[in-house]
């Protein structure tokens, strides 16, 4: 089963995906798969990072991993490959998501683009968009340690990836993040 581990950059996705990949699950990283497939597109200046070009990535997967087997692919784009089964949706609140990127060094910019991504679900809309509702699971990461992030996958995955109340879509909402620093 090929399944999308995505969500907002800094919501945990490579640290969840490296506990999983100890754990003896297969992990699929779309940036270097893209990468080193030629399934790139040019540089995002403005943003100084590679471009990857969707269609030659999701042709590429569905010629090459055609397993019934447990796959992970990690990346904040895996939501868009058709090619995925289930998508999995890691979330954090736009307070704490700052305060990990501000961790990793990003410009102010790219931190706000990021939160205001998180804040209004765009990975979530883009991923409605292209999958069933009922493959689309959501998992907040914000007061959670990344061994509860994985075990949470881990639950969602043994239960066959059935539809599930606490990680449905929708339950996640930070709406009112969008109203912080506007005059009452």
């Amino acid at each position: 089963m090929l399944v999308a581990l995505t969500g907002t950059p800094g919501t945990g996705k490579s640290a969840v995906a490296t506990l999983l990949q100890k754990q003896g699950y297969t992990i699929v990283r779309l940036h270097e798969l893209a990468i080193q497939n030629r399934c790139t597109d040019g540089i995002d200046k403005k943003r100084n990072s590679q471009l990857i070009d969707m269609d030659k990535l999701h042709k590429y997967i569905k010629k090459n991993f055609t397993t019934n087997d447990l796959v992970f692919f990690e990346g904040h784009v895996a939501h868009l490959l058709k090619t995925m089964e289930k998508v999995i949706i890691l979330r954090c609140h736009p307070k704490e998501l700052k305060k990990r990127l501000m961790k990793k060094k990003w410009n102010n910019q790219k931190i706000q683009e990021n939160i205001d991504a998180e804040t209004i679900d765009v990975i979530l809309c883009e991923a409605v968009e292209l999958h069933p509702k009922k493959n689309i699971f959501e998992i907040d990461t914000t007061k959670k340690t990344i061994e509860e992030v994985a075990a949470s996958i881990l639950k969602i995955a043994k239960k066959n990836f059935q539809p599930t109340k606490t990680y449905s879509i929708g339950l996640i909402d930070w709406s009112e993040e969008i109203l912080e620093g506007f005059p009452s």
